[in-house]
């Protein structure tokens, strides 16, 4: 009798020690990985589950142990599916807080501006600076027009996608990814310049971006646009070199100041020394640009030099041309700005 009190009581000890250091155990796995909170992103795919998501965070640093972490969920029940999406969490939740972040199905949003005139270069720095992908992986998708060409619902130049990186704000979270990132851009260029324009055949459609580009680093006023857009077509009806700056600097590789050896490199895109288009457009030009590019502005214009505020003087004779840079410098002197600039 004595004996086996003795043995029940020594196994009651024994669950209770087992169950102590379980418990210990748990708690332990479930601590914090630091008392010194430092952002780490996750990004949940589809498809994948809480216990996908909680490796990720082991992985990353962020969580002691995905397996306790599980343990906990299955332990206190709630629901165990996650949503598709990027999470914020740090190293100083605990395994339970992190569970509640990633089971919250309530991802990161995060607007992210891509400005019209910019380069692509510019544009794979502001993904980076955004933490949406790195700068090398932006270059890698927009130097590789074959990998969206089934989904853009457009034809895609060959080369590069520079210009059809279409400027909005958009929805790209952290960690978001190029590839995903180059398809939102790409479909809103599809619904809002392809579209809209009646679906050209890809040569009209890839001259109208490369006009449009160049009109958006040239116009600042939305009614010149179009009137812009005609000089441009005027001087390419005549063979006259369209010697826009926005090119010059394009192919310099540099924004800024231009001097007048710049206007003397060798390049395919400085149209000072090449006639006609350039080879390709030279920033991502808003809708408002290549619609002026598709319908110019009927008139005899061959030149324009920029007037202080953005607007710009046009002239149809060189001579006429002169006396409008006399009016631009003299403008600009009075307001204590910059030199004229025009073609």
């Amino acid at each position: 009798m004595h004996r086996f009190l003795f043995r029940t009581l020594f196994a009651i000890c024994m669950l209770g020690v087992t169950a102590g250091i379980s418990y210990w155990m748990l708690a332990r796995s479930l601590a914090p990985v630091s008392t010194v909170p430092e952002t780490r992103y996750l990004r949940i795919d589809r498809g994948e589950t809480i216990a996908d998501a909680l490796k990720k965070a082991e992985r990353i640093g962020a969580l002691r142990s995905a397996t306790g972490t599980q343990l906990h969920i299955r332990l206190f029940g709630g629901r165990a599916d996650v949503a598709e999406g990027t999470y914020e969490i740090n190293t100083a939740l605990s395994g339970r807080e992190i569970a509640e972040v990633l089971l919250s199905q309530k991802p990161l949003r995060q607007n992210v501006l891509i400005r019209e005139g910019l380069w692509m270069e510019r544009t794979a720095e502001v993904l980076a600076a955004n933490n949406v992908c790195t700068k090398e992986e932006s270059f890698e998708a927009f130097r590789d027009p074959s990998r969206f060409s089934n989904s853009a619902g457009f034809p895609l130049p060959n080369s590069d996608l520079e210009g059809y990186l279409f400027p909005d704000t958009y929805d790209l979270p952290p960690l978001f990814g190029a590839d995903r990132a180059v398809r939102k851009m790409l479909d809103a260029f599809r619904k809002k310049v392809y579209e809209p324009l009646g679906k050209p055949e890809a040569d009209k459609l890839h001259e109208w971006v490369i006009v449009g580009s160049m009109i958006e680093l040239e116009a600042e006023k939305d009614d010149e646009r179009a009137r812009i857009a005609g000089v441009i077509y005027n001087r390419l009806a005549i063979g006259m070199r369209l010697q826009i700056d926005a090119t010059v600097a394009y192919a310099k590789g540099t924004m800024g100041r231009l001097y007048f050896k710049d206007y003397e490199i060798d390049h395919p895109y400085n149209t000072y020394r090449i006639a006609g288009l350039p080879p390709g457009p030279i920033c991502s030009p808003g809708a408002a640009s290549i619609i002026a590019a598709s319908q110019p502005e009927k008139h005899d214009y061959l030149f324009y030099v920029a007037m202080p505020g953005g607007s710009h003087l046009f002239g149809t004779t060189y001579d006429e041309h002169l006396k409008n840079i006399e009016t631009s410098r003299k403008a600009f002197a009075n307001t204590g700005g910059g030199s004229e600039r025009g073609r």
